[in-house]
């Protein structure tokens, strides 16, 4: 009986068996992962888009069953790189299907730049279309969608349909649709944060999937468990930022029963176990120094965070006050992590658990910066801050140095000789002869001689005799220079200097220079120089140039020798005036226009839905006449030629005349015009001893036969000036009135006639 019995429990093992690997292979997850800082150069460049693809690579990798090779990264890709991608990610989940898997699942995650219409990759779009119907074309069972961008709600929406309850999937085998998951709604901002190290969505949704959302305390963390989380949580934390609050969206078609599980905190083999009585807001940091969970813990139950094997610190914020300690995770255990652990900032050590004896942790800031009020420094790498805290993160009051540096500088004054560097913001001032560097947000003022940069905006003033760069926007006094002025983003403010001011983004204020001043997107205030101005959106208020003027569209004024607008309400002023259509005032030598409603007043104005006529006519001076009238709906140029067969072709004219037109009907209309010729012999045409000027007040009717033909007639006033002896008594066939003004200088007047078809 017992070698039977062992046989039977041997199969009984290995049909167990059987069906683990079963399981393990029916289902398989796929994940396409990118990160795109650069929207293109209308957009501010992102500092953690790639951080946040790579964030949640890792805790995919390690919590969400995705195997090494069934991911693809991909970092600073254009639109052929995403598209590449897809197509690489077909590939892989066709051989996965074919390969016996069950079901085959596919996420897509995108953080960098977006619009309402579709992602933004390096100054090229990807529409939402495009993006949809990519995803749709993947061999799977189901697709999930997580994109962390502005104005990402606009994909979630679907013409036509209801987002359904985020109640999703089921843990068989049985389940197809989609999920999109998107960090805004259609119409707001998706934010980044330097005290996070990337996106507050992101953030938040990896801190849930890492066990912070797991609010039925299975040891799983579902779809709808990491929406939920990461929604609140960013909410909550987003309502007092400059962005205003930021809603997540979603969007989900999911066929099944239960839910989709997306990460199983007992994949990794170690984790921290915040035990009941813990509560309080807990921030956790690696060994380096970056913030992997954030989540806020209530007492009664305890709650299970995936992570790696390594060292962490941990933060807690309860009731005003702030405690930390610091531990290790080891390989196979759980840690456990209970209010006995923390001690409050700066009293007394705090125990490492997992091994490794104590540390006494120094003073630190929310952000899990070492705070050491003062620096002293020759260099960084030789300063108090080194000598007191090593490579950590330190945030400064004061410093003083030849050149300062540290992480952060937290509300103060720093003094250097040469430059004050900053991997993160500085609120404050930075004062130096040579260069300040903001790898964040300046609040307050970078003053040097040289260089002033700031790598995500100011918030105040940067004045130097050099460059001023600021990677964002800029708000408050704003930037100063002898040299240039660059706002990788919007401007509030003023960008004055004697080279280059350049706005990425709107300005709302004065750019003043003696050079050039360009906003790429819209202006509403004033630019002024003296040599060319640009605005590539559209300008509310003046344009001052000595040289030129350009905007896409315009309401209010352009001054300068050369103005080009589009669209123009209000006024252009200037030797050339160039837009589309005009309401308002063109007011210059040349004036050209789609079309204008008000006045083109210059000696050539051509308008596209204006006149261009063509005149053949004859009259009292000259039998054959020849005239080009051109300009407005109301006022045109027209420009004369004319020659006598009556007196052997003895004489010619040319000229110029500005009049008006003035409709009477559907076919009757009048034209008045005052015109100037030169009279000139054909004989000798630039005869030094003569010259004459005829000069004609015209009135013309004219019948319109049809829409491009018309006969006119009308009488004449003319009066003929000469000097020295012209070669020919008279030029009319009329009687004249002659009037002798010196020996040498005459005048004759007299009415005439002229008779002509316009076409």
């Amino acid at each position: 009986m017992r070698a039977p019995l062992l046989l039977l429990l041997l199969s009984l093992c290995a049909g167990v068996n059987d069906a683990r690997a079963a399981e393990a292979v029916a289902v398989r997850r796929l994940a396409l992962l990118v990160g795109v800082n650069d929207g293109g150069p209308e957009r501010v460049k992102l500092r953690y888009a790639d951080t946040d693809a790579r964030a949640f690579s890792q805790v995919l990798s390690e919590l969400g069953g995705v195997l090494p090779q069934d991911r693809v990264l991909l970092t600073d890709v254009d639109r052929a790189g995403v598209l590449a991608g897809f197509e690489r990610m077909g590939r892989m989940a066709e051989a996965a299907r074919t390969s016996g898997a069950r079901r085959v699942e596919v996420l897509l995650y995108y953080s960098g730049h977006s619009d309402d219409e579709g992602l933004l990759l390096k100054g090229q779009r990807l529409d939402y279309g495009e993006l949809r119907r990519a995803l749709k074309g993947l061999p799977a069972d189901v697709r999930i969608a997580v994109l962390d961008s502005c104005a990402s709600g606009a994909f979630a929406r679907r013409k036509g349909g209801v987002a359904r309850p985020a109640f999703l999937v089921d843990s068989g085998t049985q389940v197809k649709g989609h999920a999109i998951l998107t960090s805004s709604s259609a119409d707001e901002a998706s934010q980044e944060s330097d005290r996070l190290g990337g996106s507050f969505f992101t953030h938040h949704l990896v801190s849930g999937l890492r066990g912070a959302a797991d609010v039925t305390h299975d040891g799983r963390v579902t779809l709808t468990e990491a929406y939920q989380f990461a929604f609140h949580e960013t909410l909550a934390r987003t309502e007092r930022t400059r962005g205003g609050a930021q809603h997540p969206n979603y969007d989900i078609e999911l066929a099944g029963t239960g839910d989709l599980v997306m990460t199983d905190l007992r994949a990794t083999t170690a984790g921290l176990l915040l035990t009941e009585p813990l509560e309080g807001r807990l921030y956790v940091r690696d060994a380096v120094g970056t913030l992997v969970v954030e989540v806020q813990k209530v007492s009664g139950r305890s709650t299970e965070l995936g992570l790696a094997p390594g060292a962490y610190r941990a933060r807690r914020e309860l009731d005003g006050g702030v405690s930390e300690t610091a531990f290790t995770l080891k390989e196979g255990v759980r840690t456990p992590l209970s209010p006995g652990d923390f001690m409050s900032v700066g009293r007394e050590a705090t125990v490492m658990r997992g091994g490794g004896g104590g540390m006494a942790l120094p003073s630190m800031t929310p952000e899990g910066r070492v705070r050491l009020p003062v620096n002293v420094s020759l260099i960084p790498a030789v300063s108090t801050n080194q000598l007191r805290a090593g490579d950590a993160q330190v945030e400064n009051l004061f410093a003083l140095g030849v050149i300062n540096g540290g992480t952060a500088l937290g509300g103060g004054l720093a003094l250097s000789f040469l430059g004050n560097v900053y991997d993160a913001e500085v609120e404050g001032g930075a004062l130096s002869l040579g260069f300040n560097v903001a790898g964040g947000e300046v609040h307050g003022a970078q003053l040097s001689l040289v260089t002033n940069v700031a790598r995500s905006g100011v918030a105040g003033l940067q004045a130097t005799v050099g460059l001023n760069l600021s990677n964002g926007d800029v708000a408050g006094v704003g930037q100063l220079s002898l040299g240039s002025n660059i706002a990788r983003g919007g401007m509030q403010g003023i960008q004055a200097t004697v080279g280059l001011n350049v706005a990425t983004q709107d300005v709302t204020g004065m750019q003043l220079s003696l050079g050039v001043n360009h906003a790429n997107g819209g202006l509403d205030g004033v630019q002024f120089t003296l040599g060319a101005n640009s605005v590539a959106g559209d300008m509310k208020g003046l344009q001052g140039a000595v040289a030129f003027n350009r905007a896409h569209s315009v309401t209010g004024m352009q001054l300068g020798l050369i103005n080009v607008g589009g669209d123009v309400q209000g006024l252009q002023l200037g030797l050339i005036n160039v837009a589309g259509a005009v309401r308002g005032m063109q007011l210059g030598l040349v004036n050209v226009s789609r079309e204008v409603s008000g006045v083109p007043l210059g000696l050539l104005t051509f308008e596209k839905k204006g006149q261009l006529h063509l005149e053949v006519f004859g009259s009292d001076l000259q039998l054959t006449n020849v005239a080009l009238k051109f300009g407005g709906k109301h006022l045109y140029t027209t420009l004369i030629a004319g020659i006598g067969p009556d007196d052997r072709f003895q004489r010619f004219s040319l000229g110029l005349g500005l009049g008006g037109h003035i409709p009477l009907g559907s076919r009757l209309w009048v034209d008045v015009d005052a015109a100037g010729s030169n009279v000139l012999s054909t004989k000798d045409p630039f005869a030094a001893d003569s010259s004459s000027l005829l000069t004609q007040v015209r009135a013309m009717v004219g019948f319109q036969v049809m829409s491009r033909f018309a006969v006119f007639g009308g009488p004449t006033y003319n009066a003929w000036f000469t000097w020295g002896e012209p070669g020919f008594a008279k030029l009319s066939t009329l009687p004249v009135r002659s009037h002798e003004i010196t020996a040498t200088r005459r005048v004759q007047h007299w009415p005439g006639f002229q008779l002509g078809v316009r076409i």
